[in-house]
């Protein structure tokens, strides 16, 4: 008799995704060979990301389960804990160099950026990081061809929590911990405030857009909260450019 079945909560753009024992199964979908290929690469160098374990029976991607809590419940992050993300992403942008672009002419990206030159998660946010005895990011469908700017755009503004509500200064002093922990250099620092501007205004678009057009599942999600939420958290950003570039100023 085959092990049970659990359906997993989140994924939103997965699909159904189930555990099965130590396993996760999500569809195959188009580029399911390719992030296996970018996890086992990404292993083989010593990044802890779930190990690729092909098809099953069912024609289903497998990848391991990887025990622990969604950084999503534990939010926001203390100082260490963000120097620790940023140092986990620094790490998998430098070995992501190492591995080979797939072929970027008809690759479907839903937030594309100009020039696109590393493998790239393309969802590392707190909804994605699991914290346990490992802290490994899960769920790797998304990846593709990015830049490291544009990840780490989407990841600072995530982890630093740089949303509406949010007192600036917090955010600000957050946002400085996830950069310094990600060992970022003067141009990167200087050019993350806008790109993350860019980089915000670009989900809630998607969102917008998918909405008007039908696209599933973004269209769904943007009438249910995401939409809101997308939108307050891309002015929140673009109004308070000046904190961001103050913060992550070195003479700070």
């Amino acid at each position: 008799m085959g092990e049970e079945e659990k359906v997993l909560t989140g994924g939103n753009a997965s699909g159904h995704v189930i555990q099965v024992g130590a396993t996760v199964r999500k569809p195959w979908i188009e580029n399911t060979s390719v992030v296996q290929s970018f996890l086992a690469a990404l292993r083989s160098h010593g990044v802890d990301a779930p190990q690729p374990l092909g098809r099953d029976e069912s024609g289903r991607q497998t990848v391991e389960y990887v025990g622990g809590s969604i950084a999503l419940g534990q939010m926001p992050l203390g100082t260490d804990d963000l120097r620790r993300v940023g140092r986990m992403i620094r790490r998998i942008h430098d070995v992501s160099e190492s591995v080979p672009m797939p072929e970027i002419e008809g690759w479907t990206m839903l937030l594309p950026v100009d020039d696109a030159n590393l493998m790239c998660h393309n969802d590392l946010a707190p909804w994605n990081l699991v914290i346990g005895d490992r802290w490994v990011f899960i769920d790797w469908d998304a990846a593709g061809p990015s830049t490291r700017l544009w990840d780490l755009a989407y990841a600072a503004q995530a982890f630093a929590m740089l949303i509406n509500g949010e007192p600036i200064a917090s955010a600000a002093s957050r946002l400085r911990a996830f950069a310094d922990g990600y060992e970022a250099d003067a141009l990167l620092r200087e050019a993350l405030p806008a790109a993350m501007a860019k980089r915000t205004a670009a989900m809630f678009d998607l969102l917008r857009h998918s909405n008007k057009t039908g696209l599933q599942p973004w269209s769904d999600m943007y009438v249910n909260g995401h939409g809101d939420f997308w939108r307050d958290a891309a002015e929140y950003v673009a109004q308070n450019q000046t904190a961001w570039e103050r913060a992550l100023s070195r003479s700070q």
